[in-house]
């Protein structure tokens, strides 16, 4: 499974470190998963909204399976970061395509914002930063009140940390609960229960695991 995380200047630290992490580890126990971190610009150095220098890996390129788009600079009203990349119209742009090819939607905090522009979420569930919610909800999102809202080939996260509460998830998802755990327990890290799965998506989910 193919699997990157959209970068650019202004982006939050931890929405991108910690998906990245997570991915990473189940990508040295699995074989068959790969991450990269995809620039939205194409410029391969990015800065983050605290000033830490990111290395991305080029353009998005090929769509992958998973797409995750994080947040930074929302709520605290930054001139960089989601609100100036949606301005510039190309991570709409990129989440939009990749959707379009097939990809699941990953959003971290804030980044729900930029997929909501990109014409993806529409009325759908969704959570974001507790700080951006009544803004959410003003795209028409059906704002639900969890930690991580999957709803199939669209899956939100409140703020921050949550990101790495997503990826755990959607790494329990696609290859089971065991990994999750286990890469959970090496990052020392306690995973929220506070999930919300669409009926649709937890069918199709019971249903893969019983095959």
């Amino acid at each position: 499974m193919t699997i990157a995380i959209l970068a650019f200047d202004g982006v939050d630290e931890l929405d991108l470190v910690g998906p990245f992490e997570v991915f990473a580890r189940a990508a040295q126990q699995r074989p068959g998963i790969s991450v990269r971190i995809a620039s939205v610009s194409g410029e391969r150095d990015i800065l983050g909204g605290y000033g830490l220098p990111f290395s991305a890996g080029g353009p998005l390129g090929d769509a992958p399976q998973i797409l995750i788009v994080p947040g930074g600079g929302w709520v605290s009203g930054d001139a960089r970061g989601v609100r100036s990349e949606i301005a510039r119209g190309e991570l709409p742009r990129l989440i939009a395509e990749a959707h379009r090819a097939g990809a699941t939607i990953a959003s971290v905090c804030t980044g729900a914002m930029a997929v909501a522009a990109a014409g993806v979420l529409g009325n759908r569930p969704a959570t974001t930063h507790r700080g951006a919610m009544g803004d959410l909800r003003a795209t028409g999102a059906t704002i639900v009140d969890a930690h991580v809202v999957d709803d199939g080939d669209l899956v939100t996260s409140g703020g921050v940390t949550h990101g790495i509460d997503l990826a755990l998830w959607l790494v329990e998802r696609f290859f089971g609960a065991p990994l999750a755990q286990s890469i959970a327990r090496v990052l020392e890290y306690q995973r929220t229960t506070s999930i919300w799965i669409s009926p649709g998506t937890l069918a199709e989910i019971e249903g893969a695991r019983a095959r």
